[in-house]
């Protein structure tokens, strides 16, 4: 059982079994690549393809203790894909390819399927802060700064404030799905020597095949494409965490100002209601500094094959995938279900003055929101 678990469907798409599904993708893929350009024959590459559709026959123990002893899944994988084929099958199957190839490009499948259901949210949380920003453009309340109160805002202006981070943050990871998502092919040592002159013939036919872009050159020794992707995760969890640290505040007893829809229970104390969702967004936005932090660690590596920090990556990423999917769906439930009470805000005001030009700078976050979402 896992303590920390959410129902966002980003926890589904980053398991062994989204990285074996993108491996195989990957040989299925590769093979056909070779076949477009002539450099494999084209029953061949069917046939890969074919053993590749499933993964129900593969030993996953076997797997596992293929990548305790190799220090990759790949090899282990090939051993068992190669029984299922005719001997020029055999003899096209990962030809010219490297595990590290294997691995990279399956990084970038994994996430670019995890982000789908992750954007998803991330837009749907920045839908409720719009409506939100929208609804309570009027209501006053304490601003606080260094939690104390200062001048007055509307809970319109707070709530805008979510909406643009959560913007920005679905921008950034957008941008990096669409632009920098790669697959990632060099062979050996990074040459693509084996392919003869064909070799970025074959790089395209890999990409379009894969619905991913081509790389320039070889990225295997440049770790900016998973950095980047790291560093777009630790932003949106940052968003997320950033309206569920607001939500816990607002929704103390004392404070009063907002409730969640659908409040958490206590086991014993029945009388609270615990803002759960926002509480889970702050939980998981404190584990992804550490992780991106890991990422750009593994950045620096040696020569044309890194010792140990690749390797670093795939698990780091997933985890980072999964806890920055944790952020924003619950940054989504609470905001969807939250409950506002302008009357409380007025009641805690301490603080006279004016709210300011709250309505322009509201109105200036809906409509880039709006233009965002088209």
């Amino acid at each position: 059982m896992r303590l920390f678990s959410s129902p966002s469907e980003v926890v589904a798409q980053t398991g062994d079994a989204a990285w074996l599904r993108a491996m195989l993708d990957f040989e299925a893929a590769f093979a056909g690549a070779l076949a477009e350009v002539g450099l494999a024959d084209a029953a061949a590459a069917e046939e890969i393809a074919a053993a590749c559709a499933s993964e129900g026959y593969l030993d996953l123990d076997a797997l596992g203790e293929g990548t305790a002893k190799d220090g990759t899944p790949v090899p282990a994988l090939l051993a068992q894909l190669r029984p299922r084929l005719s001997e020029e099958g055999e003899t096209v199957l990962h030809r010219g390819a490297t595990s590290q190839d294997v691995v990279d490009t399956a990084a970038m499948l994994v996430a670019k399927r995890a982000l789908e259901p992750l954007l998803a949210d991330l837009d749907a949380a920045g839908d409720a802060a719009a409506a939100l920003a929208d609804r309570h453009r009027a209501d006053e309340c304490a601003g606080r700064t260094l939690l104390q109160q200062a001048a007055p805002i509307t809970f319109g202006l707070r709530a805008a404030n979510w909406l643009a981070g959560l913007d920005d943050a679905a921008a950034r990871l957008t941008a990096v799905r669409d632009g920098r998502l790669a697959v990632q092919l060099g062979g050996a040592a990074g040459s693509l020597v084996a392919f003869g002159d064909k070799g970025p013939a074959v790089v395209e036919a890999l990409a379009r095949r894969l619905d991913l872009p081509a790389p320039a050159a070889p990225w295997h020794a440049n770790r900016s494409r998973p950095v980047e992707l790291a560093a777009a995760l630790g932003q949106a969890a940052g968003a997320a965490g950033k309206v569920g640290i607001d939500i816990v505040l607002l929704a103390q007893t004392e404070v009063g100002e907002v409730a969640e829809g659908q409040p958490g229970a206590s086991s014993a104390m029945p009388h609270k209601r615990n803002p759960a969702a926002a509480v889970n967004a702050v939980a998981a936005t404190r584990r992804t500094p550490g992780l991106v932090a890991t990422m750009l660690a593994a950045m620096p590596g040696e020569e044309e094959r890194a010792a140990g920090a690749w390797q670093a990556e795939a698990e780091t990423l997933s985890e980072l995938l999964r806890v920055t999917g944790v952020a924003v769906a619950a940054a989504r439930r609470s905001l969807e279900g939250l409950e506002v009470f302008p009357e409380r805000m007025r009641a805690n005001l301490e603080v006279s003055g004016e709210t300011g030009a709250t309505d322009a700078i509201i109105d200036r976050a809906l409509a880039a929101h709006r233009e965002r979402a088209r």
